[in-house]
């Protein structure tokens, strides 16, 4: 294979476009694989802030990391390097348990300080367009990409975008009508400024079940103890909890040759149900898949991974993706207090009444009147229908393409991106939630680490090639596939 370099200069800018977990991780690993002086890396981040991103911004201690800090280390090779930490600086000494999402992103920035020197660059800021320079241009002789801040313009030879998780979808009625705008909407979960002005006795609609919606409730809850919580979604499904670590591995088989999605999930039934005969906890069956997911999903056929999406992923999403196990204590005593309810189903007709709204969740059924309708439906996947302006602006000039199952961007394996032509934008990468379509397994810390050094390893191999040769490029500084 070929290794493309980056474009000859004495000095080179690798711009990481996001300051998440994804970001972090992608800034650490190239600052720790290359100990080249003309190596700079510069995170832009809106707020200023990095490793926090939306996953650990939270300032609510109750919100629980939904994955032991044994297995959430920043390096695959060093796998209790948080525990190590959380031990280390007094935030926890228990080996099994689930620290606070907010330790976590505190955890990221330390990591960040140990590789850090001077040419490491943080800017606040949002970006609002990447433009590609093609080389002999008057602002950039050796090509490469012009970032576009609110307030400022700067070069960089490679991108890298850590964008993590876009707002959720708008919420709509059964008419497809978008909700008001009103003080009864909280559009975006994470405001947790809004949900704690709430009144300590309001009535609230979460629209979702999953791991946000949890926390939201548990927000909503221990902060006001006459409030009630209904969760409402078209499962009515709650995320499985973790349950005390059992240290039987196993190796959960999946059949060779031609898969399909129904004969996956035959495949993982039987594997669970042979570990129950055994003693043997299907959460470990589950967890033997995680090595061999993103395996299994290239396998799949496009129709059948779209067969899986509709007929099995909240299956799989509740089971994979588990709550720990104090907070689905919580949500069992919030249940038998009869605080909070969760059931199946979906808006269907709102009304605006002003400072509250009148809602059904059933054709025909009742409206009830509520002080807040909380949107909890997940990320927004499909990037051709985001709003972000850095978004609109990379799909209007073609950089970037939606993947075929509107799950995130187009890339290739590696995390190199796709833009709307069918060939890959040279020096131009992704890390995190975005490669979901092409990975299916790409929004927890494991799968997230290993992009970052697998993006930071081709990068360090360009710049050592960066002497001889410079990216391939077409007239829109593309190369095929």
């Amino acid at each position: 294979m070929t290794i493309d370099a980056l474009p000859h200069r004495t000095r080179h800018r690798i711009a990481v476009i996001g300051g998440g977990a994804s970001g972090v991780l992608t800034a650490v690993n190239l600052l720790a694989r290359s100990d080249d002086p003309g190596l700079e890396v510069v995170i832009h981040e809106a707020s200023g802030v990095v490793g926090r991103g939306v996953a650990y911004g939270t300032n609510d201690q109750r919100h629980l990391l939904n994955v032991r800090a044994r297995h959430m280390s920043a390096f695959p090779d060093s796998p209790g390097d948080l525990l190590d930490w959380a031990l280390r600086t007094g935030r926890s000494d228990d080996p099994q348990g689930f620290l606070p999402r907010a330790d976590f992103a505190i955890y990221l920035q330390d990591r960040l300080t140990d590789v850090a020197d001077d040419r490491l660059r943080i800017r606040a800021g949002r970006v609002t367009d990447i433009v590609r320079t093609d080389p002999g241009s008057d602002s950039d002789p050796a090509g490469g990409f012009e970032i576009v801040t609110e307030r400022s313009r700067s070069r960089a030879d490679a991108v890298v975008l850590c964008l993590g998780n876009q707002r959720p979808a708008p919420l709509r009625d059964a008419s497809g009508e978008p909700l008001a705008e009103a003080p009864w909407h909280l559009a975006n979960p994470w405001d947790l400024g809004r949900l704690r002005t709430l009144p300590a006795d309001a009535r609230v609609l979460v629209i979702g079940t999953g791991l946000t919606a949890i926390d939201t409730a548990i927000t909503l809850l221990e902060d006001g103890p006459r409030r009630r919580v209904s969760l409402v979604s078209r499962s009515g499904i709650l995320p499985k909890p973790h349950v005390e670590q059992q240290h039987t591995a196993w190796v959960t088989k999946v059949p060779a040759g031609p898969l399909t999605a129904d004969l996956l999930a035959a495949a993982v039934r039987a594997e669970c149900e042979a570990a129950r005969h055994l003693g043997v906890n299907w959460r470990n069956v589950v967890d033997g898949l995680r090595p061999h997911t993103q395996d299994i999903w290239r396998r799949l056929p496009l129709p059948e991974r779209r067969r899986f999406l509709s007929v099995y992923d909240r299956e799989w999403e509740v089971r994979r993706h588990r709550m720990a196990p104090e907070v689905a204590l919580r949500l069992a005593r919030y249940r038998f207090e009869g605080r909070l309810t969760v059931a199946s189903g979906a808006l269907h007709t709102t009304t605006d009444l002003g400072a509250r709204c009148a809602v059904s969740t059933a054709p025909g059924g009742p409206a009830s009147e509520v002080d807040a309708v909380v949107n909890c439906t997940g990320p927004l996947s499909d990037l051709g229908r985001a709003t972000d302006p850095l978004l609109v602006a990379l799909r209007d000039s073609g950089l970037i393409a939606p993947d075929p199952l509107a799950l995130g961007l187009d890339t290739t394996l590696d995390g190199r991106v796709v833009g709307i032509d069918g060939g890959v934008v040279g020096g131009l990468f992704t890390v995190g939630p975005a490669r979901k379509g092409t990975l299916w397994e790409s929004t927890a810390i494991p799968e997230i680490r290993a992009q970052a050094a697998g993006v930071a390893a081709i990068l360090s191999d360009q710049l050592d090639g960066s002497g001889t040769s410079t990216f391939e490029q077409s007239t829109l500084g593309l190369t095929p596939k």
